[in-house]
């Protein structure tokens, strides 16, 4: 079934439905929500609240806008949501953390683990602003419409906000970088 065909279903009281969408997105909202909340446990949590969220409020999706736009939308405010209650600064890791080849010798893979280590603190320098475009666009794969959907802002505004994350942690991890790979 095609998802405008799930969701219209799933409007109409239609379970099943529902639950092939929480299939088809579980993944996605618990990998965003983890970028955010950098704990397993609270990134579950928060993925079946969104899912509630959408349960309960399935009329007042539009179909204007992409379901999937609609979904990170409410992934992303739960997130910052929890964030500020906590009163913590988000941390992201990397998708697979980069890991290293068993075959590296033992300062390569320290080399490795600070070089990890420096990406998720510079993630986390960013203003919430920017670090929200930032993993939406790197781990969340949105395009830029969707980004500006997503957070209620222009696609200038998104451009300015993700040129701006880019230009500060390239600022950041230069010291990170070889001169032979510059």
């Amino acid at each position: 079934m095609d998802e405008p065909e799930l969701i219209s279903k799933f409007k109409q009281g239609d379970l099943s439905a529902f639950h092939q969408l929480v299939e088809r997105y579980q993944d996605p909202v618990t990998n965003l929500s983890y970028r955010f909340l950098r704990n397993k446990e609270e990134a579950e949590e928060a993925a079946q609240e969104v899912f509630l969220k959408v349960y309960l409020s399935a009329n007042a999706y539009q179909h204007h806008t992409k379901f999937s736009t609609w979904l990170f939308k409410i992934a992303v405010n739960l997130c910052l949501n929890k964030l500020r209650d906590k009163r913590k600064l988000p941390s992201s890791q990397l998708e697979e953390d980069w890991p290293a080849p068993a075959e590296l010798q033992p300062d390569k893979i320290l080399e490795q683990d600070n070089l990890n280590k420096a990406v998720r603190e510079a993630i986390d320098s960013l203003s919430e602003q920017q670090r929200t475009v930032i993993l939406l666009s790197q781990f969340g794969g949105l395009s830029y419409q969707e980004m500006s959907r997503t957070l209620d802002c222009s696609v200038s505004a998104i451009e300015s906000r993700l040129f701006r994350a880019k230009e500060n942690l390239r600022r950041i991890l230069t010291p990170f970088v070889k001169k032979d790979e510059i």
